[in-house]
């Protein structure tokens, strides 16, 4: 039924677009969509157009989500896969908005049987084939990663991408078995570099919360590949390599640091 989508989306297109002041205004408070391409921007404005209509906002605890709101959200999710396509999120509809950090419970057997349990607070999560929620306070964070802010869209949304073959592990889809090898062998090495630096007390321009897990480290690691690549070329040269040929764009050419 691939044509029927294909319908859907070029009636979606032919009926709606993102106006211009809208547009402007996005890219005031996302910097990093600067540098784009005439044909990068048209694509991703209609990838957010298309996005805005086949994904179902909810917010809660009395969030008002503005036009603008509901806009920058939708280009950042769409920006990492402005080359791979809006399949990659197919199998889910919701964004729910909380207005600030939210707690969540958790639960977790150790290793000798013992069951823990304990409160996270939160600006977003994913779950597979469930929804995106993000913390509406976190939204004005886009743009920081550079200062040592977060950008939770972004993040969440790496993570929709990793948990597209099942768990967020840091190893999203690839083409073939030797690019998961490559990409394993590298990527581990990264991660352990990264773990051990912060370790040790070297300074870092990734958020610590990247040491917390290979899916944390791959979603920070992608917030800082989209806003502030050229540092995360120069810190990781390997990983960037590897992401560049993941999301099969070179944010590194289109801004300067």
């Amino acid at each position: 039924m691939g044509w029927l989508k294909d319908w859907r989306r070029r009636r979606i297109l032919a009926r709606h677009s993102i106006h211009e002041q809208l547009w402007r205004r996005a890219r005031r408070h996302l910097p990093f969509l600067h540098g784009l391409s005439d044909d990068e921007a048209r694509r991703l404005k209609e990838l957010a157009v298309v996005f805005l209509a086949e994904k179902q906002f909810t917010p809660v605890q009395g969030v008002r989500l503005s036009e603008d709101d509901r806009v920058e959200i939708a280009l950042q999710a769409c920006l990492p896969v402005l080359e791979l396509g809006l399949d990659c999120y197919h199998g889910w509809v919701g964004i729910v908005v909380h207005p600030s950090d939210f707690r969540v419970r958790r639960t977790e057997a150790d290793d000798s049987g013992v069951v823990h349990e304990w409160d996270d607070e939160l600006a977003g999560e994913s779950w597979p084939g469930g929804p995106v929620v993000l913390s509406w306070e976190a939204l004005d964070d886009s743009g920081s990663v550079a200062g040592g802010g977060a950008n939770v869209v972004i993040h969440e949304f790496a993570h929709k991408l990793d948990m597209m073959d099942g768990e967020a592990d840091g190893v999203p889809p690839l083409p073939s078995r030797a690019a998961r090898e490559r990409w394993v062998a590298v990527f581990a090495a990264e991660y352990a570099r990264f773990c051990a630096e912060l370790e040790a007390g070297a300074q870092t321009f990734l958020d610590p919360y990247a040491a917390e897990n290979e899916g944390e480290f791959f979603a920070v690691a992608s917030e800082a590949f989209f806003e502030s690549p050229n540092t995360l070329k120069r810190g990781f040269p390997r990983l960037y390599e590897l992401f560049s040929s993941f999301y099969r764009q070179d944010p590194a050419k289109r801004l300067a640091d």
